[in-house]
């Protein structure tokens, strides 16, 4: 579960939206110093999870769905990385070869535990908490 720059991505369009105005995908870009293609794709995806909403035509452009006081890190990072894993062997769709035994891996559950702390503090806060 590394937190790619996706996520970082996203977090920064959830920031230039935080306002509460429609932003075209050019205002975004410029707010936060993003490419406009990362930053469609991005939208899409924030889009599809209910993050964001968006207007067509000539007046159209993006704006917040979801209000700062809902929205945290992880809800943001999981609306683009759906599977938020440290390592891929933590998938339980994957299997791992190291954790076959009754006992597991000792590396894996240890990882397991720290991101599992990870992830509680990454909802801890709502996005309005952390920009105050």
């Amino acid at each position: 579960m590394l937190i790619t720059r996706e996520c970082d991505y996203a977090v920064r369009i959830v920031r230039a939206l935080a306002g509460g105005e429609k932003l075209c995908v050019n205002q975004i870009c410029e707010k936060e110093d993003l490419t406009p293609a990362f930053v469609y794709k991005i939208l899409k995806k924030l889009e599809k999870k209910d993050i964001v909403k968006s207007f067509r035509g000539s007046n159209g452009g993006y704006a917040l769905k979801k209000s700062l006081e809902e929205l945290t890190l992880l809800d943001v990072y999981l609306a683009v990385e759906p599977d938020f894993y440290m390592i891929e062997c933590m998938n339980p769709d994957k299997a791992c070869i190291h954790n076959q035994s009754d006992c597991g891996c000792k590396v894996h559950s240890e990882l397991c535990r720290i991101q599992n702390t990870l992830v509680n503090e990454l909802r801890a806060h709502t996005i309005a908490e952390i920009m105050e």
